[in-house]
């Protein structure tokens, strides 16, 4: 879809009027028995979305919350998109123009991410179905303002397009999608944008010693694979790279400790984490932000074959420590461990990871929001959780308290790989802690990644969660 910017309206246009209050609606092009109409109803239902039919386009008016956090206005931005992106969809139209009617720009802003967010499909499987396998009739979404840097909506449309590619790789089975067809894909990405990538083998990763990943590819026909992608621009500001790690287990059958078949549906979401960190460092170099990034995608699938792990194995990892295997389905984190041991080489501003990690953090929040987690990176965790609000992908933190290792204590190694049956989400993240020794935060995003009912511009499936985030957290983090 074409974005672009404009200072009036054509007359030929679909049109879309934000405003907050029904004094505005003498700004608009409503005759006088539609003003009244849309009064009565906005005070006495609260009703606040109209659509009109012109027959040949819509006009759309939107009425936003006059009051409240300016994050949740945005977000009401956003949903208003999403409700005219369905119309304009329906009736097969081409081109709509937006204005405020207050000059908001940043609503502008969230209005038009609601609005291009809208338009992911994933449908490339559909051979039959006419109607499912239609494209969306949009072309081109006019933003009305004299006002609006070219470089705000290029960043708009730059988002919107990783988060299409991030839910694309959560959205692909594993038939499709294995440990190395997702570097492949990763690879191919990254090179279109200039960053560098260095793809490991089986091979190169059984000769790092690295054991986590190494012990959950046992159980696979399929060979691991270890991504590294590196956006270094010459004008990079950051003295230490910020560190993005992404668990990439493209399939979980748990294992031995086999998933009932319930909880087996979506685990080709089991690499979203690795998707959201691929797809945020192609954002970042393809709007050319000055910062130093590196991506550690660690894949591979856990399934039952031959010499699978079972549980009593113990296993040595990449930083020479011990684990006791007390649970299979708990591989996420033995492949994130070897790669957070990795990054330790790159003595790092910054490490994030990003996982689909706990069932636990699922329960805790739903499908609204990330459970995160830090240590020595408190500043940077309030500044996460700024970026989740800015961006309705939002982060809330749990404790890294030290009574939560004694959960972690093994008889017979350094640790074991689950902590029991209660704060499984906390075990998880102080398992990952024992692997660093810089700042680091760790995002389990097991309950946003995939989402099985469509919720408004994040649509059904894959949401392509972390990305939008990320990026305005980065940006922040390299402000004056």
């Amino acid at each position: 879809m074409n974005l672009r910017q404009i200072t009036r309206i054509s007359v030929s246009d679909s049109q879309v009027y934000l405003l907050r209050v029904p004094s505005d609606l003498e700004k608009l092009p409503l005759d006088a028995k539609e003003k009244e109409y849309v009064k009565k109803q906005h005070r006495k239902h609260k009703q606040t979305f109209f659509n009109f039919n012109k027959y040949d386009k819509f006009l759309f008016v939107c009425f936003l919350p006059k009051a409240g956090k300016k994050t949740e206005q945005a977000n009401d931005a956003r949903k208003k998109a999403h409700q005219v992106f369905e119309v304009l969809s329906r009736n097969d139209i081409e081109n709509v123009a937006v204005k405020h009617v207050e000059k908001k720009e940043q609503e502008l802003l969230a209005f038009a991410e609601g609005f291009l967010l809208s338009g992911y499909q994933f449908n490339k499987y559909k051979t039959k179905d006419e109607a499912a396998n239609k494209k969306h009739s949009l072309r081109n979404l006019k933003i009305v303002s004299k006002t609006l840097s070219p470089k705000e909506l290029q960043q708009i449309d730059i988002l919107a397009r990783a988060n299409f590619m991030a839910r694309d790789l959560v959205n692909e089975p594993v038939n499709q999608l294995t440990a190395e067809v997702l570097s492949e894909r990763i690879s191919d990405e990254c090179k279109k944008r200039g960053v560098l990538v260095e793809v490991m083998n089986k091979t190169k990763i059984a000769s790092l010693k690295m054991g986590g990943i190494m012990a959950v590819n046992k159980g696979s026909v399929d060979p691991p694979t270890f991504t590294i992608a590196e956006w270094k621009p010459e004008n990079y500001e950051n003295k230490k790279p910020f560190v993005l790690v992404g668990k990439g287990i493209v399939y979980d059958t748990g294992g031995i400790s086999l998933k009932p078949s319930n909880y087996m549906t979506g685990m080709k979401a089991d690499m979203g984490g690795a998707a959201t960190m691929a797809a945020t460092i192609c954002a970042i170099a393809e709007a050319r932000l000055p910062i130093h990034v590196i991506a550690l995608i660690p894949a591979t699938d856990n399934r039952v074959h031959g010499n699978t792990i079972v549980p009593d194995d113990i296993i040595s990892m990449y930083d020479g420590s011990s684990v006791e295997i007390v649970n299979t389905d708990a591989e996420g984190r033995l492949i994130l461990a070897d790669a957070l041991s990795y990054a330790k080489k790159y003595d790092p501003e910054l490490v994030i990871d990003a996982a689909t990690l706990t069932g636990s953090a699922m329960r805790a929040l739903g499908s609204h929001g990330a459970v995160g987690m830090h240590t020595k990176a408190g500043i940077q965790m309030s500044k996460m959780i700024k970026a989740g609000e800015d961006t309705h992908e939002r982060v809330v933190e749990f404790p890294m308290w030290d009574e939560y290792e004694e959960m972690l204590k093994s008889d017979v190694a350094d640790l074991k790989n689950v902590g029991g049956p209660v704060a499984g989400a906390i075990t998880a993240g102080k398992f990952l802690e024992k692997f660093t020794d810089y700042p680091y935060i760790h995002l389990d995003i097991a309950g946003v990644a995939l989402i099985d009912k469509k919720d408004s511009y994040r649509g059904v499936g894959a949401t392509g969660f972390g990305v939008r985030l990320l990026f305005r957290f980065l940006q922040q983090m390299m402000e004056k």
